[in-house]
Formats: structure tokens, sequence, C-alpha cells
């Protein structure tokens, strides 16, 4: 049942997200021409609406293959809002950048403006009320998804913890099967032992199955597959060594060999990293244009601020763990502690013009010629210097995974205002999470936290 709730619920979303953005483009007109001043008519609605057509065909096909379609239930509300925006801003400058250039049709740009801010609002109001409503229904008991749950051990303890915690999600444990009675899952139904287990699926046929066995049990597989298969009963599995892997793994193949990357990395795609990198040229060298003046105004501060390099020149760690020089104005005197000394907010070997530099992050400017060469990325984990990796790696589990990426001017643990002397632990489960769900629109909504929300201000506190 659950299932064909989901199709009915995803077909009325696209026809609902059709008719919304039909019916956006004529409102705008009636507006802009009708109720705002100065309604001077020179493109008909009649042409308005075959762009209305192909502007909505647009929509609703980007928004599909962002996944704006898929369940709710393993998408929060704010991702999806985010890409809802990025997508009608995205198609709103292609579509204003098209007009500009052709100069062929007048179409009003003001009508336009108002067709973007109430489709996106409408769109945007429509999938909050959604969510409310479900919410509010999986909180009476509708709209669950039952599942039942194989296993007594930690895996299958971890699992109902989690399905409890997001009650959001609607998933409902119907019990559990397992060899014996599990103290630790004593807050749900035990059903009985695997030898019951067609009998059970038949009996209940929930929505899914989740295999949560531990190593002891494993010999069952085969037997588990063939009970679900044969009751036509989703499964899912859980491996007993899943606290060892990341959370989205990747599967890959040798012949007819199936083999599972216990890390995925979206960026070693080629296609995902080609357009991370084409993004970090154009955006750096446009960066690099903008900030000249700044720039320059800075090297001479520096210059006037106390004798020394303007640039200051310090080897990291990159990609690959192969390590590189990163460039910043110089905002401190001097000294032999450049290479293994952190630095504080009160550091004494600051200049004053430096320490100007650093309360604004001008002192990171130079870093977008690292970015242009290749060394660094605009987003990407912060690089350390060798001397804490040498430190860190024996010390913090997973730390070297953040060198199987470009290291970046900001990063997903700096706008988490984890920066400078903050925990290292905290900061690579942050990198870690960015490098296994990098898209580029992780990107570009990092980069609007580090603009809009001031993350980038004292983002590095290394000297």
């Amino acid at each position: 049942m659950i299932k064909e709730n989901q199709r009915l619920l995803n077909h009325l979303n696209v026809l609902s997200d059709g008719l919304i953005l039909l019916l956006s483009l004529p409102i705008a007109f009636w507006i802009r021409f009708y109720v705002l001043p100065d309604g001077l008519i020179s493109v008909p609605l009649s042409q308005y609406m075959v762009l209305n057509v192909l502007l909505m065909l647009a929509h609703l096909l980007l928004y599909g293959g962002l996944g704006l379609y898929s369940s709710h239930r393993k998408t929060t509300l704010k991702k999806e809002l985010f890409r809802l925006w990025v997508v009608n801003i995205l198609i709103m400058a292609v579509l204003l950048s098209v007009l500009f250039i052709s100069h062929k049709v007048d179409y009003s740009r003001a009508a336009l403006a108002i067709y973007f801010v109430v489709g996106t609002g409408v769109l945007s109001c429509k999938r909050i009320a959604l969510r409310l409503i479900l919410r509010r229904l999986r909180r009476k008991g509708y709209n669950q998804k039952h599942v039942v749950i194989l296993g007594g051990g930690t895996m299958a303890l971890h699992y109902l913890r989690s399905i409890r915690a997001q009650r959001q999600l609607g998933y409902s444990a119907a019990g559990y099967i397992a060899s014996d009675p599990s103290e630790l899952l004593a807050e749900v139904d035990y059903l009985g032992t695997f030898e019951d287990l067609v009998p059970i699926l038949e009996q209940l046929q929930p929505d899914e199955v989740i295999s949560a066995i531990e190593l002891g049990d494993y010999h069952r597989t085969p037997q588990i597959i063939e009970a679900c298969e044969k009751a036509g009963i989703k499964l899912s599995i859980i491996p007993f060594y899943a606290e060892y892997m990341s959370a989205n793994p990747q599967f890959d193949a040798v012949g007819s060999i199936p083999l599972l990357n216990i890390r995925r990395i979206p960026l070693d795609n080629w296609g995902n990293a080609f357009c991370k990198r084409l993004m970090d040229i154009v955006g750096s060298l446009l960066l690099l244009i903008l900030t000249s003046p700044a720039m320059l105004v800075c090297a001479i501060g520096v210059r006037l601020s106390s004798p020394g390099p303007i640039i200051f020149r310090q080897e990291r760690m990159g990609k690959d763990k192969k390590s590189f020089f990163m460039y910043k104005f110089r905002s401190m005197r001097v000294n032999d502690a450049e290479t293994t000394g952190w630095s504080t907010n009160h550091d004494a070997r600051k200049t004053a013009f430096g320490a100007f530099l650093r309360k604004y992050s001008l002192d990171e400017l130079p870093q977008f010629w690292n970015v242009l060469k290749g060394d660094m990325s605009l987003v990407g984990p912060r690089p350390e210097l060798p001397h804490f990796v040498v430190q860190f790696k024996e010390e913090v589990p997973l730390y070297m995974v953040k060198h199987q990426v470009r290291p970046g001017i900001t990063g997903w643990a700096q706008v988490n205002d984890l920066r400078g002397d903050t925990s290292i632990k905290a900061r690579i489960e942050h990198d870690i999470y960015y490098i296994e769900h990098w898209d580029l629109l992780f990107d570009i909504k990092i980069l609007l936290m580090t603009v809009f929300k001031g993350k980038f201000k004292n983002s590095e506190q290394l000297r």
C-alpha cells in the first residue's frame, strides 16, 4: 500500500508543480500590467504563455533530476527548498541572459521577476505545507512504513534508535526476528526465530525487511533473501561492519563480481571532478580580477607595516598527500615559528595592519592564485601544515581521508564555526561529510554561507 501511496503522491507533486508554474506567469502578467502603474503591454499574453510552457518543462525536468520528486522520508525540508531555489535562480539567470543577448522579443523584466517571486514562493509554501501534513499524519499512525528487523544485536539497536529519533520519516518497527530474544530490543516485539521467517512475513506483510544480523548469523543470508523474494517484500541489508563504512558507499564490479567501496567519494568520478575544476578556474579568475584593487592596497599596507616579504609562502599538505606552498598576505613579523606554530586572536607576532587583514580575511586573497594553479579549490577541507599532519594522523581517526580531495579556501567545517583552535575531531567529521556528500549545489551552498553569514571571517588561524 505504501508504494502505491508514494507513486500517487509523486504524480500529484509533479502535476501541482506544473500547474503552479503555469499559473504564475499569467498572474505576474496581470500584476505587472493591470495592478502596477505604467503598464504598457509590448508583448501579448499569448507569447508569454508559449515561453511559460518551455519554462515549466525546464523546471520540472531539473526538479526531477535533482531528486525533488523522490521520497520525502530521506530528504530534509531545508535541502529540498535549497535545491528548489537554486534551480529557479539558475533558470531565471539563463532566461534573462538569453533575452539580453538576443534583443528579439521585448519581454518585461519586471513581469519575469514577479513570476520568479510568485512561482518560487508558492512552490516553497506548498512543500512546507505538505511536510507539515505528512508529519501530522505520521504522528497519528498514518502513512507509516512498517518494517521488520532481522537480528537482535547492536546494529539492529542502532537502526531502531535512528528511526525513532526521526519519527517524521514515518518508519515503524513491527518487531524483530532473531535466534533468541534480545535484551537490547526489549522495546519492540519479539516475533520469532529465523525458522519462522516465511510465515511471519506472509502474516504481517511489512513494507520492508531490514536485515541487521550479526556475524554469527551471516550464514543465514541466502535464507533471508529467498524468503523476502518469495514474499515479494523489499529487503535492505545493514552489514555487520556498517560502523566502519561511510553513509554512502559505492558499488563497482569486476566481471560478475560486485565490489563494495567502503567510502564513496563523488569527486573520484571524472565528470564530477571536471565540473568542480571548471567552477574553480572560472571562479578564481573572476575573483582575482574583482579583488585586484583590494590586493594592491593590501600589498602596499604589508610593505609599509614591517620589514619582510609581502606574500607569505607556507608549505601545506594537499590532495594525495602532496605538499604545496599556500600564499597569504603576510600578517605577522618575520619569526622562527612560521612552520610549526599556531596563531591566536591576540598573537603578539601580528602587525597592526596584519590584525586588520586577519579581521576581514583579506590575508587569504592570494589563495585564489592557488585555486587557479590547481593546488586548492574554492571549497574543500582546509589544508594543514605537514608538522600537524604527522601529529594528527596518529591521534584523530580518519584524519588522512581529507587528503583524497583538493583542500579549499573555505569548507563545510569553517561555515559551521569549526576553524582555528577548535576540535580537530569535529572538523574532520565535517570534512568527511563534505567529501562523501559532495555535489555542485553543496559547493554553492557553502560559498553562499561563507559570503552572507560571514563565516569566511578569521577562517584560517594557522600561521
